[in-house]
């Protein structure tokens, strides 16, 4: 895990100095991407996409390496962090209750909760003790279009 949230500033100042820019979701005519029941927020399942294209597709610990798997988890939960974003309107007011991680695995892998780390980690480089959560994973097998990861979550407005 990096220290830059420990760093002073906000959320989206830390998201930037990670590279990274919160993306835009598309819609979708079957299902919305959060919806808020009392002060919990639920957000789908999110796929690593990035600019409208799927970043990866197989198997983890077949067709896909453990290093590949953690990047698209790390796209995954960016998505999930844009959905909360439209949700609560600031991402210094996100705070993460819980994570569910999908990863569409070989009977033989065990490496999931790896593969939720790099989520896990994001989530607290850039949002601090807000990102921190309760957390599964679970190996699957099989995900939609193929791909080797989904992650839902739970938040709230901080």
């Amino acid at each position: 895990m990096s220290e830059i949230h420990l760093e002073t500033g906000s959320a989206l100042r830390r998201l930037q100095a990670l590279g990274l820019d919160l993306p835009s979701l598309a819609d979708n005519p079957y299902y919305v991407d959060h919806r808020a029941v009392d002060s919990s927020i639920h957000i789908s399942g999110q796929l690593p996409f990035k600019d409208g294209v799927l970043l990866g597709q197989g198997v983890v610990g077949r067709d896909v390496d453990l290093e590949t798997a953690r990047e698209l988890a790390r796209h995954a939960v960016l998505n999930c962090l844009a959905a909360a974003v439209e949700a609560v309107g600031d991402l210094n007011r996100v705070r993460i209750v819980q994570m569910l991680v999908f990863v569409a695995s070989a009977p033989d892998f065990g490496l999931q909760s790896k593969v939720a780390n790099a989520a896990s980690e994001l989530l607290i480089d850039v949002l601090g003790e807000n990102g921190r959560h309760a957390r599964t994973a679970i190996g699957v097998a099989g995900l939609p279009l193929n791909t080797p990861v989904e992650i839902q979550m739970i938040c709230t407005a901080a």
